[in-house]
C-alpha cells in the first residue's frame, strides 16, 4: 500500500470520529467559556453557588461534598424552609464571620439561630458590589404568597440572574420582562412548581436571553429539553443544560 493511500485511509477514520463525536455531542448544552468573569456553579436541586466581581453567593445550598468548606459564602440566600432547599448544616458549613444569611422575614427562628437578615418581596441589598433584589415566590398550597417566600434576582454589572425557588408560573413575573439575562427555573413535578409549558411560558415573559433548569428529578432535564427544547428556543432563548455540580461561565 502506497503512502497516500495510507494518509487517505488515516484521514478518512479521523473525519468519521470527529463526526461521531459531533452527533454524540447534545444540541443543547453550551460549552463552558473559562475565560469570562461570571462563574455559575449548579448544586444539586435547586442549589446553586455563583462567583463573580470578588464576591460568592450560594442559593439554597444542601447536600454539598464536604470539599465546599474550602468555599466560604460571602452570602446566603435561602427561599424558604423546605428541606430541599434549606438544610442548617450546610449554612454552618459555609459561613464565617462575615458571610451575609439571608431569609424570607416569616423564618424568623432561623434568623436568629444564625443572626441573619430577614428580607421580604421588593426588598434589595448589596453583597460587596452586587445587588441582590428579592421578588415573588409562591405556588396554590405548599409555599402560600402570604408567607412572602423570596426569590433572588442576581445583579452584576447589569447582567442580571434569577433564580425562581420553588414557584408556580405567577403574574407578577410580567414585571421582570426584559430585566433577566438568565433565568433559573424549577421544572417539577414533584416540587408543586411550574411544569411543562408553564416553564416555556415563563422564559417568553421574562425574555430571558438563556435559562438553566433546576429542581429536577432524575431525567427530567433531558426529557423536558427533548420535549420543549425547541420551544424554548423559539422563544430566543439559549438553554445551559447543567447536571448538578457542573459549571457554566459567562
Amino acid at each position: 500500500m502506497s503512502l497516500t493511500v495510507k494518509m487517505k485511509i488515516i484521514i478518512i477514520s479521523l473525519s468519521v470520529i470527529v463526526a461521531a463525536a459531533a452527533i454524540a455531542t447534545p444540541t443543547t448544552i453550551v460549552l463552558v467559556n473559562k475565560n469570562s468573569s461570571i462563574h455559575i456553579n449548579l448544586l444539586e436541586n435547586a442549589g446553586v453557588m455563583i462567583e463573580a466581581k470578588g464576591v460568592r453567593i450560594y442559593i439554597d445550598p444542601i447536600n454539598l461534598p464536604d470539599n465546599y468548606s474550602d468555599l466560604p459564602a460571602d452570602a446566603i440566600l435561602i427561599t424558604h424552609e423546605h428541606g430541599d432547599h434549606y438544610q442548617s448544616t450546610m449554612i454552618t458549613m459555609l459561613k464565617n464571620d462575615n458571610t451575609k444569611i439571608v431569609f424570607p422575614e416569616i423564618m424568623d427562628s432561623y434568623i436568629s439561630l444564625f443572626d441573619g437578615i430577614g428580607v421580604l418581596p421588593g426588598d434589595e441589598f448589596n453583597v460587596g458590589s452586587i445587588k441582590v433584589s428579592c421578588f415573588y415566590m409562591y405556588t396554590e398550597t405548599s409555599h402560600p404568597q402570604s408567607s412572602n417566600y423570596t426569590s433572588y434576582i442576581i445583579d452584576i454589572n447589569g447582567f442580571t440572574i434569577f433564580h425562581a425557588g420553588d414557584s408556580w408560573n405567577i403574574p407578577e413575573y410580567a414585571q421582570l420582562k426584559g430585566l433577566i439575562d438568565v433565568a433559573m427555573l424549577p421544572l417539577g413535578p414533584g416540587c408543586q412548581t411550574m411544569t411543562g409549558m408553564d416553564v416555556v411560558n415563563v422564559i417568553d415573559v421574562l425574555d430571558a436571553k438563556y435559562f438553566i433548569p433546576i429542581h429536577y428529578g432524575v431525567g427530567a432535564d433531558v426529557s423536558f429539553i427533548n420535549t420543549y427544547g425547541s420551544a424554548v428556543e423559539n422563544a430566543g432563548c439559549e438553554i445551559i443544560h447543567l447536571s448538578y455540580f457542573e459549571s457554566y461561565y459567562f
